[in-house]
């Protein structure tokens, strides 16, 4: 069972939630073989990965945990590059002509890189369309990500049932503690 709070981001997003805070204690699901094969086979990951076969071994997960820090570099600084571009430079995409119009074809290296590889793709895909889209959710004491897909793009919380109610709760509780004599 996935043990994360949030899920059903794009795999970028997906992956940067594989850390998390819980009872104020950080979790990490990358943390072996066994949390890898959770995170691949979550619904998200497992339909952008189904192109090739995913083996949930150490040096797949060594890979996830490289695109993992690359993509937190480029959140912390998008002219940190060096990581994300370490992953990307495990594969190619290739172009072909066929009767139903133009193909993509990745070619890796090491299909260890493959979970990895798509992820970072991912991720330049997501800013180069909507880069203000990606967001920390807005609760301080939470580390997650999200991809505000609402029409208006004012989404604030990993979670509206978790962080965005916490952080009402607390607004109450200031209001109602200033109100008293």
């Amino acid at each position: 069972m996935d043990p994360r709070p949030l899920t059903g981001e794009p795999i970028s997003v997906e992956l940067l939630n594989t850390r998390w805070i819980q009872g104020g204690e950080p979790q990490d699901l990358l943390t072996s073989p066994d949390g890898l094969a959770i995170w691949l086979a979550s619904p998200t990951v497992a339909s952008e990965l189904e192109e090739h076969p995913v083996r949930a071994d150490e040096a797949t997960l060594a890979a996830v945990l490289r695109a993992r820090d690359g993509l937190a570099e480029l959140l912390e600084d998008p002219a940190d590059t060096a990581t994300a571009d370490a992953v990307l430079a495990h594969g190619a995409l290739r172009l072909s002509a066929s009767p139903s119009g133009p193909v993509e074809r990745l070619e890796l290296d090491d299909l260890a890189y493959y979970p990895a590889w798509t992820a970072v793709r991912n991720y330049l895909l997501l800013i180069g369309g909507r880069p203000d889209r990606l967001r920390k959710c807005a609760h301080n004491a939470c580390v997650l990500h999200f991809f505000d897909i609402s029409k208006n793009g004012t989404r604030r919380w990993c979670s509206m049932t978790a962080c965005g109610n916490r952080a009402k709760a607390s607004r109450h509780y200031a209001r109602t503690r200033s109100e008293q004599p």
